[in-house]
């Protein structure tokens, strides 16, 4: 069994298997539909600029969804393990419900933003969904003419800080990825690098995944269930 100590900088990336513990269907969950729209309707710019009022409907509906939901056992060890290595702790979710932040954890990175905020198509500016008319199909900026968008990371954009993300997969000791088939990228090459840089694996999920061969430690099952053993048994040493 790897060694995490409270010297160890370690790095978790997550995905969707986690936050499904807490109830939220993934786009694999409904065959990449949504009221019989495809992804491509809804996750592209492209789509945004076609129809943003059929847009929102969809992430104000993921909103409340992910408002509904509350951080699972698996969300709360990985808060535990963040007051327990305080600095060497960092976290990259693909997930952009907010329950890592719920759950107490505060170094995360939403590498694909998050349903809580909203930006300008015009002017960039970055605001909290709770500052927008809940009863607008198409909300507008408050501080310049331009349509405000869900502040999420579409199919063809750039995710969000990855140069920070760059920096810690190089100077982590051991990188835990959990709940993501690990086949998307740029998420995809992250445990690549982080291996060849020197870094120990180790992937929890429901499923071995493609990229099973780059992980040096495997715990098959609910993450719900294998974190708070694993955190348990780092902290005791």
């Amino acid at each position: 069994m790897i060694k995490v100590t409270p010297d160890t900088r370690l790095l978790v990336l997550t995905g969707a298997g986690i936050s499904a513990e807490s109830g939220l269907k993934t786009f694999r969950d409904s065959g990449g539909l949504w009221e019989n729209h495809s992804l491509e309707d809804v996750c592209t710019p492209e789509a945004f600029a076609r129809d943003p009022r059929l847009v929102w409907r969809f992430y104000q509906r993921r909103r409340e969804q992910a408002e509904q939901a509350v951080p699972n056992p698996g969300h709360l060890a990985l808060a535990r393990l963040e007051t327990w290595l305080g600095g060497n702790f960092s976290l990259i979710t693909q997930n952009v419900d907010g329950l890592h932040s719920a759950a107490g954890n505060t170094r995360v990175i939403e590498m694909h933003g998050s349903l809580a905020y909203c930006l300008c198509t015009c002017c960039g500016a970055r605001f909290p969904m709770r500052e927008v008319d809940p009863g607008s199909d198409l909300p507008s900026c408050p501080k310049c003419p331009g349509v405000l968008r869900p502040d999420i990371v579409w199919f063809g954009e750039f995710p969000h800080r990855m140069e920070e993300i760059d920096q810690l997969l190089h100077s982590c000791d051991v990188f835990l990825v959990i709940g993501t088939s690990g086949v998307v990228y740029p998420a995809a090459g992250f445990v690549m690098t982080a291996r060849y840089l020197g870094a120990k694996t180790i992937a929890v999920n429901l499923n071995p995944t493609e990229r099973n061969h780059l992980i040096d430690e495997f715990h098959q099952g609910p993450a719900g269930e294998i974190l708070p053993r694993l955190v348990d048994q780092w902290m005791a040493g």
